[in-house]
């Protein structure tokens, strides 16, 4: 589940009702993902998440409405059921990754990675919105913030002002010197 929230940055209403007949394993290699205001979207999955979900679909009933991820009861996750497992998940994690302890870390968490993730790749922000499924790239402007990497890779783009050390004086001015005189 994590891996499928990762690639899609996929929102948690986007992932708990998914069912087994939105993966498309075979031919394309992608999930389709209803999103706000009934969107659909398709949304490429990576070599490794593709791998993770054709093992997982073998753990799940093989029909097409059977939920993709479910909780103990074969019924769809519910947002606090995904919250709880990333509770737990990232609890475990902290063992081998101490800096996340007291970290606040969410569901929407993993949205706003996958956003940075695609940023730093060189993938363009329109792309990204349309990846995100946001209906203006402002609220993809929200989700990516340039990192000390991509500003200093910007800054190696462009040339340097050329340096004079001449100091600023500005003209003489008779209302200044007035001033000044008393």
């Amino acid at each position: 589940m994590w891996a499928t929230f990762y690639n899609t940055g996929a929102r948690v209403s986007e992932i708990v009702p998914l069912q087994v007949k939105d993966l498309d394993l075979d031919q394309r290699g992608c999930v389709r993902i209803l999103g706000k205001g009934r969107k659909q979207r398709l949304i490429p999955l990576w070599k490794s998440t593709l791998r993770i979900l054709t093992r997982w679909k073998e753990r799940v009933p093989n029909k097409p409405t059977t939920p993709l991820f479910p909780n103990r009861f074969g019924q769809p996750l519910t947002r606090s059921g995904v919250k709880n497992r990333l509770n737990r998940a990232v609890r475990k994690a902290t063992e081998r990754c101490p800096s996340l302890s007291g970290r606040k870390i969410s569901p929407h968490t993993l949205r706003h990675t996958t956003a940075m993730h695609l940023l730093q790749s060189g993938v363009d922000v329109t792309v990204i919105a349309l990846w995100l499924g946001h209906e203006s790239i402002e609220t993809t402007h929200h989700y990516v913030e340039a990192d000390l990497a991509m500003k200093r890779e910007a800054l190696e783009r462009v040339s340097e002002l050329p340096s004079s050390r001449r100091t600023y004086r500005p003209p003489s001015d008779p209302l200044l010197a007035f001033l000044e005189s008393l």
